[in-house]
């Protein structure tokens, strides 16, 4: 990894090349996409916002190119370049200019939030919109396995298409936020050694926004139709939000313990291997403005030792 962030910053013609090659890869294999974000987000994060944007602009134009000469057409790949890469040039700008992790986090959340709302004003029904695209995805399956009773598949497909906007918006959030962290990851081990360590354990929520949530959450509860609809998707974006807090928190709280060699590692094994626990791992992330357990667990290590 230390070889690609110095290949990235001997200048401009190499970071354009490692962004534009990982997009046009992440169409076969999405998780390259954090790979080209993290090339505009290091560039812009080191050298400042115009650098990154004349990059984000010529690997842009560099992947239309390729994607004219691979694929016959260079709209797609356009597009593609600026959803991919303007939204983590952002906050990366919010980052370099703040120097605090967790405003550029609920920046790129909040850029989420405003993509679904977003939905819900220029489309009447997006569940019609996904429900079509759902079905059009379940369709192989079905013909590939008839004993399956494509009603019930029909039936579960109706009900998640009225959450896909938010599910979707909090997909990218995770993608945008994992091309951020790489990038300040390749930023401190150039520049910085230690250093995105110590700016991701202490990843905090504040108070105001855990309220927020919490409002929200009863809110979409009580009431029904649109109005719940699009709370429980914003929700899903907050989702995002909560369970990177609530990561770095237990991040914080293991690797202050006597296990961290062990429990560390095991907990991003258990992230990938379990999926359900994220729910608690984003309650955590919700509490702790309250709690406050990353100090309370560092005072209880400290009276111990």
């Amino acid at each position: 990894m230390r070889f690609l962030a110095t290949f990235i910053m001997k200048g401009r013609m190499s970071a354009m090349t490692v962004a534009s090659t990982a997009a046009l890869l992440s169409l076969p294999f999405p998780p390259a996409s954090i790979v080209s974000s993290a090339s505009v987000a290091l560039v812009t994060l080191r050298r400042g916002a115009s650098e990154g944007l004349y990059v984000l602009i010529c690997a842009c134009l560099a992947a239309g190119l390729l994607s004219l000469v691979l694929l016959g057409g260079y709209q797609f790949a356009l597009l593609y370049g600026l959803v991919l890469w303007l939204p983590v040039w952002l906050i990366a700008i919010v980052l370099r200019e703040g120097r605090l992790l967790s405003v550029a986090v609920e920046t790129a959340v909040g850029l989420g939030i405003l993509a679904v709302i977003a939905v819900y004003l220029f489309l009447s029904e997006p569940a019609g919109l996904w429900r079509g695209v759902l079905e059009l995805l379940i369709q192989p399956m079905l013909a590939a396995k008839p004993d399956i009773p494509a009603v019930n598949v029909k039936e579960a497909a109706d009900k998640f298409a009225h959450y896909m906007t938010g599910v979707i918006a909090a997909g990218s959030i995770y993608g945008l936020l994992l091309g951020l962290f790489l990038a300040r990851w390749w930023q401190a081990l150039l520049y910085n050694p230690g250093g995105f360590r110590s700016e991701f354990i202490a990843l905090a929520g504040h108070r105001p926004l855990a309220f927020a949530t919490l409002a929200l959450l009863g809110f979409a509860s009580v009431t029904s139709g649109l109005a719940s609809e699009l709370s429980w998707n914003v929700l899903l974006v907050l989702f995002a939000l909560y369970t990177t807090i609530g990561t770095a928190l237990l991040h914080a709280v293991f690797a202050a313990g006597n296990w961290a060699r062990f429990m560390v590692p095991l907990l991003y094994i258990t992230l990938v291997a379990v999926p359900h626990v994220m729910a608690l791992i984003a309650l955590c992330g919700v509490v702790d403005p309250w709690l406050d357990l990353r100090n309370k667990f560092k005072s209880n290590g400290a009276s111990s030792s």
